[in-house]
């Protein structure tokens, strides 16, 4: 039977929550099926499968014809089941139709709840349960269904209800009676009838039209937006989860919540979350009521809550990991409507999993995995330097939803976060409330603050996820979007603040706090991290290197772990001061001009690079440092044409004795039309060899000082751009012999190595002989991707490369994350290639995907020796080469 006319009733369910399961059914229907198995109280329902989501796109947006048959079958045996007949208004069935793909995606997707309401049903539901009830229910679905379905805008059916509240002096939607919900459903219907649309009356119309809707919401701009930023890609769709609604709005005995088996912004371990009465579950998610601690229920409903923690305490066991929960109560019974995996800051990531290995519930190597990179990369967030010290600064206080520290320009509107962000500034977002659509401008701002809403609200949820400190339910806020205006009640006073406006943010505290406050960088080492960064460097394989071209950064690389120094870029060392660059300028002009004062330039810049190489082989004592000779085309290093091109080529004929004239000519030869494949690398060591021996000398000379102060040094020196093995033996010729040279003069003979950078292709493919002459390979992968797909990395994202991955013609940037078929293949090739040759090859990576943990897995599995890069990312590529490791080994033993 296909899938596509496949449906999982939840109690049939068999799930063991595999991935291969939540491919087909996704995370959430796999879990609802994994609840089920355990024995929980689980409305039941049924999940269409992520391979319809395919067919669905596949015939033009359109559910398949197999499919609306299997629907109606499985509708059936939940009536069986429940005792209650869809579209029946003397014994009513409602469903919620819900999204879940194999990755959480929390609120990207659609959601229709209360499906099988029309005008004849809601009378027998009132008569069943009670007028206000039955209403409440149908505002709640032709507000939701015109949105989400028919596409109303959200905006015409809140103005309707604030209008009815501000009307009748009531704050919440839970003070309104049954006339009032009557007006409003009249209201609502005048909503559609402006719009030229109309809830269908048909209950199996709905559904259809319910499903259709969610699968379509997987290629809405949020979702879209979503995966872009997390880096979700390869997922067939979302499922759609048909359940039985089940109802937190029957009075006082009702309510509905959202709770974490431990604090996801700590990892204390504690039932962490909230609850509202009289609701249904999407009042709690979208913050529009600031709902109560999940600990009052001990106080309101006992039994219940005490069946909470026993269901939410077995969840957590048999899942072996903290879980967010999702629950109603009616009237007085438990139901159970979703679990998984909780999103959690870092600090709780780390804490959580160093806490489940000592309860025994996991492995070390479990709690490794269990922590992401990205929580790494969130611990290693500034601090604030000293909180005690801006305590008359504090403007007020929210609930402390996401922790951290962050400071920004005030913003209202997430396409203004965008805006401001482009311009190169720091944001913090200030709403109302969050909603799906603003994920883009929470994406690029420092933190997130919002006037309503409780800790598991869509603002916590998301920032919590992100990393990003978040202050929610901040009731002192008062927000002007139009005029762009914040007011804060402060000791009954107001302060106001307009966009653009310096604000800091404790997410830790729920502080907000005027101006900008002064931040400190986080520790790396001790304490919980250190524990568990020392569970990860016994099980990687892969060192790791990093990527400094100064001492400073070569210290903070060290401290934060590195191996060695796997790419040192010389060019970048001739930026750091204006006399450098006038030297490197001086050198340009004479070699293009064949002065007698060449000499001068190059013993000049060698005297800079000698001191800077002394700097970084003393911070590296005894470990290896990779130096890449010099390798952008000599035009860099130059002005664009204009007044400041004009003003060098004036100074520089001054200088060397010679007419403006023959300067320009020169260095305007040196412009090329493909710059990236053109005079650079081991050619510019060609055609002008004074240059590598300036640079071989300069190193040889700095690590001769090293070892004469008492030091340690591995100096090696890497040729760019190789790609026959004449252009190696070359530049190979005179660094032996700036080494020679050196020794005879100081008396000590340094140890080093000579490798090459696999960055052309043609490298690639001839890498058994290259191997021959060179003692390593260094794969740079940034331009071997560009060579390999014939693409300019420095164009390509602005001019398709988004489109590619939105359309899913590549299912990444290729330059994020390394293209394994077709660069990945050309990397096998050389490593199985050199190996052969010189067993004892050493092989590592010094691209920016050094510092992918997808792309690292790769590097694991082919066998090279290292990954290098940035300082700051040197602990989450150690974390992400001890998980390859640990998969790599589960993998080999399967």
């Amino acid at each position: 039977m296909s899938s596509i006319r496949r449906t999982y009733p939840f109690s049939r369910g068999n799930s063991d929550g595999d991935k291969s399961m939540k491919e087909l059914l996704g995370g959430k229907g796999a879990n609802l099926c994994e609840m089920a198995r355990c024995g929980l109280n689980v409305p039941p329902g049924f999940t269409i499968t992520t391979e319809v989501c395919q067919e669905f796109y596949r015939c033009g947006e359109a559910l398949p014809d197999e499919l609306l048959a299997d629907v109606r079958n499985a509708v059936a045996g939940v009536e069986a089941e429940m005792g209650l007949k869809f579209g029946d208004p003397t014994s009513p069935l409602l469903f919620s139709v819900r999204s879940g793909a194999a990755v959480s995606m929390p609120g990207m997707m659609d959601t229709v709840l209360n499906l099988g309401l029309n005008d004849v049903v809601v009378e027998g539901f009132a008569a069943k349960y009670g007028a206000r009830f039955a209403l409440d229910c149908y505002r709640r679905l032709l507000q939701m269904f015109g949105d989400v379905v028919l596409g109303i805008p959200h905006e015409d059916f809140e103005h309707k209800l604030s209008a009815l509240k501000k009307a009748k002096g009531i704050q919440y939607d839970v003070q309104m009676d049954a006339d009032d919900l009557r007006s409003l459903v009249a209201q609502y219907k005048e909503v559609y009838a402006a719009n030229g649309k109309v809830l269908p009356q048909d209950p199996w119309e709905q559904m259809f039209m319910g499903i259709n809707a969610v699968f379509k919401s997987w290629n809405i701009p949020r979702a879209i937006k979503y995966r872009e930023i997390n880096k979700i890609s390869g997922l067939k769709g979302t499922a759609v989860n048909v359940q039985t609604m089940v109802y937190g709005n029957m009075g006082d005995t009702s309510g509905t919540g959202v709770c974490f088996t431990r604090n996801p912004a700590n990892g204390d371990r504690e039932l962490f979350g909230e609850f509202l009465i009289n609701a249904q579950g999407e009042d709690v998610v979208a913050g529009i009521r600031t709902p109560m601690p999940i600990k009052l229920m001990a106080d309101v409903m006992p039994p219940i809550y005490a069946e909470l923690v026993a269901n939410t305490t077995m969840l957590e066991k048999h899942m072996k990991d903290m879980q967010d929960v999702e629950f109603t109560v009616q009237e007085g019974r438990l139901f159970m409507l979703q679990c998984r995996s909780g999103k959690r800051t870092g600090t709780a990531a780390l804490r959580i999993a160093l806490d489940l290995e000592a309860e025994g519930l996991i492995s070390k190597e479990e709690a490794v995995c269990m922590v992401e990179p990205r929580h790494l990369d969130q611990l290693l967030h500034p601090q604030f330097q000293d909180e005690k010290k801006y305590g008359k600064d504090v403007l007020t206080r929210g609930l402390a939803a996401s922790p951290g520290a962050a400071v920004g320009r005030l913003v209202f509107s997430a396409e203004d976060a965008e805006e401001w962000k482009a311009r190169g500034e720091r944001v913090i977002l200030c709403r109302q409330e969050t909603s799906p659509e603003d994920v883009g401008g929470m994406h690029v701002s420092e933190g997130i603050m919002t006037a309503r809403g409780g800790m598991t609200s869509h603002a916590a949820v998301v920032a919590r996820g992100w990393g990003k400190p978040c202050v929610c339910g901040c009731e002192a806020l008062h927000i002007d979007v139009k005029n762009k205006t914040l007011t804060i009640e402060v000791a009954g006073s107001e302060v106001v603040l307009a966009e653009g406006d310096w604000v800091s943010l404790n997410g830790t505290t729920g502080e907000v706090i005027k101006g900008q406050q002064a931040l400190k960088k986080p520790e790396v080492t001790g304490g919980d991290l250190g524990k568990l960064m020392a569970w990860v460097d016994k099980t990687r394989r892969l060192r790791v290197l990093t990527n400094a071209d100064t001492p400073e950064d070569a210290l903070v690389a060290r401290t934060n772990g590195a191996q060695g120094i796997g790419l040192c870029r010389t060019e970048h060392m001739f930026f750091s001061t204006h006399e450098r660059i006038a030297a490197v300028r001086r050198m340009i002009a004479e070699e293009e001009l064949e002065s007698d004062h060449k000499v001068e330039a190059l013993e000049e810049l060698q005297g800079y690079q000698r001191q800077d190489f002394e700097g970084i082989f003393a911070a590296m004592d005894g470990l290896p440092v990779t130096i890449r000779l010099l390798d952008p085309p000599l035009h860099e290093f130059l002005p664009q044409e204009g007044a400041a091109m004009d003003a060098l080529c004036a100074q520089l004929a001054g200088e060397l004795h010679t007419s403006v004239e023959r300067v320009e000519a020169r260095l305007n030869g040196l412009r090329e039309v493909n710059p990236m494949m053109g005079l650079r690398g081991c050619r510019l060591g060609i055609v002008h060899p004074e240059i590598t021996e300036m640079q071989a000398t300069a190193i040889f000379q700095a690590a001769t000082t090293v070892v004469k102060a008492g030091g340690h040094v591995q100096p090696h020196i890497m040729v760019p751009l190789v790609s026959t093995t004449d252009e190696m033996d070359h530049q190979v010729a005179i660094i032996h012999a700036a080494a020679k040279k050196v020794a005879d003069a100081s008396g000590i003979k340094v140890r080093y190595k000579v490798g090459t950078m696999i960055e052309v292709p043609r490298a690639a493919l001839q890498a058994g002989l290259l191997a021959e002459r060179a003692d390593f390979f260094s794969f740079g992968t940034n331009d071997l991707t560009q060579m390999t797909f014939g693409i300019s990395r420095d164009d390509a994202q602005a001019k398709f490369l988004s489109h590619y991955t939105r359309q899913g013609i590549l299912q990444t940037d290729p330059f994020d994350t390394l293209d394994v078929i077709g660069v990945g293949e050309m990397v096998k090739i050389a490593v199985e290639r050199g190996r052969a040759t010189k067993p004892t090859l050493e092989l590592g990576i010094c691209g920016e995907h050094g510092g992918d943990p997808a792309s690292i897995a790769f590097f694991n599995k082919v066998g090279l020796d290292y990954v290098s890069c940035s300082p700051l990312r040197v602990p989450i590529a150690r974390l992400a080469a001890a998980q390859a490791a640990i998969k790599a080994a589960k993998a080999a033993a399967k």
